[in-house]
């Protein structure tokens, strides 16, 4: 890995893949340790760049953390967005397969984005807070929008408490499947599946 690291180093990156080469290496390091552990020195040595540089890129540490939130934020976002038209029931399966298989590839990076919650640092609790109610009010819409269900309100207090509950329940689930996979994806998948199904249905 670290040679990988090191070989990518000696040519010259531009400003996209030096900038998403640091939120990786940040990324692994936030999912191993807290944000008061995580040190800038650190980054810039696996990256193999001057801190100066690095700097230059994340003015400060509270920066780097939350972009690497952000950046994460993104990515569940764009995975986890249901096609207009199309009943939200219908999608529900292969959504969560291509979420899990992100959750799979890039469980540094989930661990990391669930682990700002826990950051000291007010600023950037409230980037996680900000994606974990982009992801709520993204859901909130597709079902609001679905054609089987034209009679919900995206309005309502119950289906808001329901989603945010099933996505804590979710999240929950898929940091504990990380750490001790005893299931298949599949199983993990069905049992959020029936989990959505549960909470959204009068």
């Amino acid at each position: 890995m670290a040679d990988r690291e090191q070989e990518r180093t000696r040519r010259r990156l531009s400003t996209e893949e030096r900038r998403e080469q640091l939120l990786c290496v940040g990324a692994r390091l936030f999912a191993q340790s807290t944000y008061d552990d995580v040190w800038i020195e650190q980054v810039a040595e696996i990256a193999g760049v001057s801190r100066g540089l690095l700097y230059h890129y994340f003015p400060t540490k509270r920066d780097f953390f939350a972009a690497v939130v952000q950046r994460e934020s993104e990515r569940m976002l764009r995975l986890t967005a249901a096609v207009p038209g199309i009943p939200v029931r219908d999608q529900i399966a292969a959504g969560l397969d291509t979420f899990l298989g992100y959750v799979e590839a890039h469980g540094e990076g989930f661990r990391a984005f669930h682990r700002a919650e826990a950051a000291g640092d007010p600023a950037v609790r409230e980037v996680y807070r900000r994606g974990l109610a982009a992801q709520e009010r993204q859901i909130v819409e597709a079902l609001a929008a679905d054609p089987d269900r034209s009679h919900v309100d995206g309005e309502s207090p119950v289906l808001r408490l329901a989603v945010r509950g099933w996505l804590a329940f979710m999240v929950a689930v898929c940091l504990e499947w990380l750490d001790e996979p005893e299931l298949s994806r599949d199983q993990v998948r069905d049992l959020c599946a029936r989990a959505l199904l549960g909470a959204i249905t009068p």
